[in-house]
């Protein structure tokens, strides 16, 4: 009986549970109780408990809902919320999906167009050969004509027209419109894809290059959330985005018929490097619209062959020729534009040295520069549109984007000097390789709504020192990267001091820097970058120490607006560059910036050029000329090495009465800048870290060898195993197998009162840290260890002076470019020397990775 009533007693209890459960669960709200949820929402889509009550005491019509009612509404309101983002997004991507899927269906047609083309003409001249071979007639003319395939495409012959008048003009658009069709989405170019352009709803979209044509010539497409007449707007201003652009102006504009414009354009272009010529260009755009709504801006070279008014006369500029290029922009479903984007360029190459021709002639070179570089850029602004990108520092997207075109283009007038700028050249001290040009106009910085230094009545002007050097066998992504990472290699921090006191109204001169320099360390301060993270925008603070009283006044931080660009290397074509300008720290929008720096194009190998030495200098490679003769026996190595060509501008202001020694010091600071760059181009090249080789010993320390064999012996004094295999021979072998060691190994000083600095590395050391043997003597120990690893360093640090060594758990570092490392364990022991004496720490991280 009595468990009767308790099963009863359960069965009622669980009934009100399930009831209680019922009620919170099927609760049905009035369209006002709806209201007041959705305004408490709004302002805080995860109330309290705290404020749910609260809400329930101030709302009367809430009264009759329990507060754990209220809480399962508010899950539920953001679980809808949720999902309405998440299917929004998916409905995004699936239009980028259908869009690129468009895309590449037209590609696919393109491709089995060219290829029928390719079987045609195969098979034309299978059929040519076989009449040739099986013809008895043995005249020349015979042979010759019946070898002849017939002209597939020939020169359309015009009637007699006037090319200066609209209707001429029109022509000469129309075709211009037929053939620009024809390379973008016809067969009228045998394209070659990029390496590494892979499309999908995120990418940059279709790269291909030309193969076989005339000029060099580059193709793309690609979606963006742009309207057509928005992306035609931001592609017809070039200067925006085309960073070697100096100036773009339309001549006239003529309106047509059809409701198109006709426009002449006249367009300089900078050149890349300080021994070449800039190229202008005369052209003739027309802009208008397709049957089926597409957008098209086409333009072409008025030449003497299409006809048309001549363009304006240059003496400083090679007139290079554009070929049939242009923008054919189309509206996507949904929103958004399918942009085809073809340049097709003729820039004379033959007037160049051989050595820079590759400049000129690299299809892969237009594509990074003209060709992505707009398609990147019309992305950029789409995302920053659409609110996509977040900028720290509270400064607006096109106030970060005008900042890094003043320093492009301030880099490009110190690399070009020209003299309608007011650039001269200055004499020499009987040695060409640095060029020293002068600019006393005061317009070089009443532009920049700067004038206060200009004004000064002992302001002489901005000095320029210039240098081009080859490179030979040095990756452009990774040289300069190192130059960003590692300033403290080739700068100069008395140089440093003297251009950061140029922008103050009483410039403190120092017309010399001094040997050496002052020991200071560098932080960078990221500003913004790019959608694709191929162009940084930073701050940098150069932190500096006095150690003396008369050294206090030159101690202070300083701070450079940088620009860095080019430094992925699994990019094709791409140029490597850093600019910097140094800046106060008020850092207004309209600051003034005198940029300097570096710019690294890589040389596309030609296998009938001639050899390079490994650095040297440009100009006296030019010497050699165009014949190039190869010393016997020496093997064509172009087609495994990589060839680069760099050029440096350093810009400094100065007072009158300093002009020549601030020109001598320029002169001095660049070679020296030259040096250090040489020094540094030796050491990161990839052929100096291969199988064959071994690490230079560094200055200061025992030979690599003896160090080696310190390293080994002192391991197995103290923990009784053998850090490499027991029956290794001695001698150089030791290095080598402790140099090729799968584990990171590597010393570090150990001195009184000094920080602890690696002197020492294996190459999974260097390959751990992400640096070379160079720049290993920057790195600090504290730096590289997180909190975790410092105190358990220094908690072990006793025992490993007493017992000799100790084991260290599995911990994170971090490499000296900011990436965290992991590693399963740590052993860390003493270096003996041969009088046993404490020579330095040495550490092996095993089984490491990056996170």
């Amino acid at each position: 009986m009595a468990l009767s009533m308790h099963r009863d007693s359960n069965s009622s209890g669980s009934n009100s549970k399930q009831q209680q459960m019922d009620a919170s669960k099927y609760v049905r709200y009035t369209p006002e109780q709806v209201d007041a949820l959705e305004r408490v929402y709004a302002e805080c889509p995860k109330p309290s408990s705290l404020r749910r009550q609260q809400l329930i005491r101030e709302c009367p019509i809430l009264s009759n809902i329990e507060p754990k009612q209220i809480k399962v509404w508010f899950q539920n309101r953001r679980c809808r919320e949720k999902q309405r983002k998440e299917a929004s997004r998916l409905q995004t991507v699936n239009r980028k999906l259908s869009a690129m899927n468009k895309l590449l269906m037209e590609e696919n047609d393109r491709l089995q167009k060219q290829v029928s083309q390719l079987v045609y003409e195969n098979g034309y001249m299978r059929q040519q050969l076989h009449t040739v071979s099986s013809t008895t007639d043995t005249s020349c003319d015979s042979v010759v004509m019946s070898g002849q395939p017939q002209q597939q495409n020939p020169t359309p012959q015009h009637p007699q027209r006037d090319t200066n008048s609209p209707a001429g003009l029109l022509a000469i658009a129309e075709e211009t419109l037929a053939e620009f069709l024809g390379k973008a989405t016809g067969t009228a170019v045998d394209w070659v894809q990029m390496i590494g352009m892979k499309p999908g709803p995120d990418s940059i979209g279709i790269v291909a290059v030309s193969r076989n044509c005339s000029g060099i010539a580059a193709r793309a497409c690609g979606l963006v959330s742009l309207e057509p007449t928005k992306v035609a707007e931001i592609l017809k201003d070039r200067l925006s985005w085309f960073r070697d652009c100096r100036c773009l102006d339309v001549a006239s504009a003529i309106p047509t018929g059809n409701g198109g414009t006709i426009e002449l354009v006249y367009m300089q272009v900078y050149a890349p490097t300080t021994l070449a010529s800039a190229r202008d260009f005369w052209t003739l755009r027309y802009i208008t619209n397709l049957e089926d709504g597409s957008l098209v801006i086409c333009e072409r070279s008025l030449t003497s062959s299409t006809g048309g008014p001549a363009g304006p006369p240059t003496t400083c500029f090679v007139r290079a020729e554009m070929l049939p290029s242009g923008y054919l922009i189309r509206p996507c479903e949904g929103g958004g534009s399918i942009i085809h984007i073809v340049d097709h360029i003729d820039f004379d190459a033959c007037s160049v040295p051989e050595v820079l021709r590759p400049l000129y002639e690299s299809s892969k070179i237009l594509a990074q520069k003209m060709t992505m570089a707009a398609l990147r850029h019309i992305r950029q602004i789409a995302q920053e549109t659409n609110g996509e990108i977040q900028y720290s520092g509270g400064r607006q997207p096109a106030v970060l984007r005008a900042l890094s075109q003043r320093l492009c283009r301030g880099f490009n007038d110190a690399v070009n000097g020209f003299v309608d700028d007011g650039w001269s050249i200055m004499g020499s001290d009987g040695v060409e390789d640095v060029t020293i040009a002068v600019n006393s106009s005061p317009s070089k910085f009443l532009g920049s709504q700067y004038n206060n230094l200009s004004m000064l009545p002992t302001f002489g002007g901005v000095l320029c020192a210039r240098a081009s050097m080859l490179l030979q066998n040095v990756p452009p992504a990774l040289l300069v990267r190192f130059l960003r990472e590692h300033r403290s290699e080739w700068a100069d921090y008395g140089v440093d001091v003297y251009s950061a006191a140029a922008l103050k109204a009483s410039p403190y001169a120092v017309p010399c820097s001094k040997p050496g320099g002052f020991p200071s360390s560098q932080v960078i301060l990221p500003l913004a970058q790019t959608v694709e993270h191929e162009e940084f925008l930073e701050v940098v603070r150069l932190e500096g120490h006095a150690f003396s009283p008369e050294e206090i006044a030159l101690s202070r931080d300083m701070y450079l607006l940088q620009l860095c660009s080019g430094i992925d290397e699994t990019t094709s074509g791409a140029c490597a560059q850093l600019v910097f300008a140094p800046i106060d720290e008020s850092f207004g929008d309209d600051a003034p910036l005198l940029p300097s720096g570096f710019r690294v194009i890589p040389l596309e190998p030609k296998s009938d050029g001639p050899a390079a030495t490994r650095t040297l200098d440009l100009a006296s490679a030019l010497e050699v000329g165009h014949g190039g003769a190869r010393a016997a026996g020496e093997a064509d190595t172009s087609s495994q090495n990589l060839r680069s060509v760099l050029t440096i501008a350093f810009q400094f202001t100065f007072e009158n009465h300093y002009r020549d020694s601030v020109a001598a010091m320029a002169r001095q600071y660049v070679r020296s800048i030259v040096a250090s760059v040489q020094r540094v181009a030796m050491a990161i090249a990839p052929s100096q870290l291969n199988s064959h080789m071994v690490p230079k010993p560094l200055p200061g320390s025992p030979e690599a060898v003896t160090l080696a064999q310190w390293i080994c012996r002192s391991y197995s004094i103290h923990t009784g195993g053998e850090l490499l295999q027991a029956d290794s021979p001695a001698g150089d072998a030791v290095l080598k197998q402790l140099w090729h060691h799968s584990d990171a190994i590597m010393c570090c000083s150990v001195k009184m009162n000094a920080s602890a600095v690696f002197t020492f590395a294996n190459q999974a050391g260097l390959d751990m840290l992400e640096t070379t043997l160079v720049a290993l003597q920057d790195i600090m120990l504290e730096k590289i260890l997180d909190e975790a690893g410092r105190k358990i360093l220094l908690s072990e640090f006793s025992k490993i002076m007493q017992q000799g060594f100790a084991y260290l758990p599995a911990g994170v570092c971090v490499s000296s470019m900011g990436r965290p490392v992991s590693y399963e364990q740590a052993v860390a022991w003493k270096v003996l020397n041969d009088d046993d004496a404490n020579h330095c720490l040495a550490f092996m991280f095993m089984n490491w990775s990056f996170v």
